[in-house]
């Protein structure tokens, strides 16, 4: 799983160097989707007060406390196709996700 991380680490280092000001990426997820769960992701300017912070492979990645319970172990990769370019996630909670993988329920 490190290579993935690195990956992931990587496309978030080049997307914050084409936002000056945005110290870090902030992970929640929100009630959406065809299976309940979708995650979401969004440039921060500060670290948010009651956030955990995740700092590895030089990202600093903040986690909505609402969202912990969904997403504890979980990992996040950056995958290229030839038709999509996008991060997912391989989350040991979920117990089911739709098929298209925008979704997950727990």
């Amino acid at each position: 799983m490190l290579a993935r991380a690195a990956r992931a680490a990587d496309r978030i280092k080049e997307l914050l160097e084409a936002k000056p000001g945005k110290v870090g990426v902030r992970l929640g997820v929100k009630r959406r989707g065809c299976n309940g769960y979708s995650y979401t992701l969004n440039y921060a300017d500060e670290k948010p007060a009651k956030d955990e912070e995740v700092a590895e492979k030089g990202v600093r990645v903040f986690v909505d406390p609402l969202a912990t319970f969904y997403i504890v172990g979980t990992t996040m990769d950056w995958e290229e196709t030839e038709l999509s370019s996008e991060f997912t996630f391989k989350n040991p909670n979920a117990k089911g996700s739709c098929g298209c993988g925008e979704s997950f329920n727990v």
